[in-house]
């Protein structure tokens, strides 16, 4: 399902396309410290290139070990920064990983209400949806209308928790495991495990009713 299907594409928005101020404050460093000899392009390239290595699959194998590992499950919701360097998974800076996990009574739900702050280390790059003002401000204000143009439809008697992204922090969702996967290996959960589940706004997907190889 397409961005445009949540309602939240506004790709012709000339003021969304513009470059906002810290994209221009980004740049503008970025140039200097090049100018002044304190970084090289190959370095930023470098960088970028560690940037792109990184996917959703990392936290699709971390979200599987949970649900197979109790003990490793608890590490992740006490420390998901740590949990994860299990994984040799590192981060780029002191951000911290805050793990939430999604029960039968309460659904967690990541928005950044400022700009993007996304879990790159473990996700990747945001999708474009969720860089948008329009999910960015419903998100907060009307969550369950939001998850419901995703198609998930949250009852009443199910608490939703929308927690904000900031510079120093980071969310991930811990999706519920699928019923029907009791004898499944972590690689075969991991399938189940998509980014827009450890996000918040879909669940992880049903077990198919073959067996999987």
């Amino acid at each position: 399902m397409s961005a445009h299907d949540h309602g939240f594409d506004h790709a012709h928005d000339e003021q969304d396309e513009a470059p906002g101020y810290y994209d221009v404050m980004e740049t503008a460093v970025r140039e200097l410290l090049i100018e002044n000899g304190l970084i090289r392009p190959e370095e930023i390239r470098r960088q970028l290139e560690v940037l792109d290595s990184r996917s959703e699959a990392l936290g699709a194998q971390v979200v599987a070990r949970a649900w197979s590992d109790p003990e490793f499950k608890q590490r992740l919701l006490q420390n998901g920064r740590k949990a994860c360097e299990e994984f040799g998974i590192s981060s780029y800076d002191e951000t911290e990983l805050i793990v939430l996990e999604n029960t039968d009574h309460v659904h967690n739900l990541i928005v950044c209400t400022l700009c993007s702050c996304y879990p790159r280390p473990i996700l990747g790059l945001p999708p474009d949806w969720y860089k948008q003002k329009p999910y960015r401000a419903r998100a907060v204000y009307e969550p369950r209308k939001v998850l419901a143009e995703f198609g998930t439809i949250i009852p009443d008697e199910v608490e939703i928790r929308v927690s904000d992204s900031t510079a120093i922090v980071r969310f991930l969702v811990l999706p519920q495991r699928p019923v029907g996967t009791e004898g499944f290996t972590e690689a075969q959960l991991a399938t189940l495990v998509t980014r827009d589940a450890m996000i918040g706004v879909v669940p992880a997907r049903a077990a198919p009713t073959g067996e999987l190889t």
